[in-house]
């Protein structure tokens, strides 16, 4: 992830986007690439968006959208100060304190406890 960050990092550098790169901007920009990723699966049944990669059209374009939800949430992230591997990591520990095993499993049900 380190590297990834890096070089995302540069690629803003040497262009001087460093300027545009506010939280705001990137969390914008965020949305809308999460936005297209959608737009490529909206009219899928579950069956084929789950061989979405097969499709020789299809697949690649899938595959580009999230390397731009993942470029945009690097660098949202790096601006931020956040750790995104740690970021999830906790995120996974408290989901798991949340939906416990034995509660969740085989549910789609939202459980509505505080941790």
């Amino acid at each position: 992830m380190a590297e990834l960050t890096e070089k995302v990092r540069a690629f803003a550098r040497e262009r001087d986007w460093e300027q545009f790169h506010t939280p705001k901007n990137l969390a914008m920009a965020l949305a809308g690439e999460v936005g297209e990723l959608l737009a490529e699966l909206q009219w899928l049944t579950p069956e084929q968006s789950a061989t979405v990669m097969t499709d020789p059209d299809l697949g690649p374009r899938v595959r580009a959208e999230i390397g731009d939800v993942t470029i945009y949430l690097v660098r949202l992230a790096d601006v931020l100060g956040i750790d995104l591997v740690e970021a999830a990591t906790d995120k996974l520990a408290e989901a798991g304190r949340r939906y416990t095993v034995e509660a969740a499993r085989g549910s789609a049900d939202k459980i509505n406890t505080k941790i």
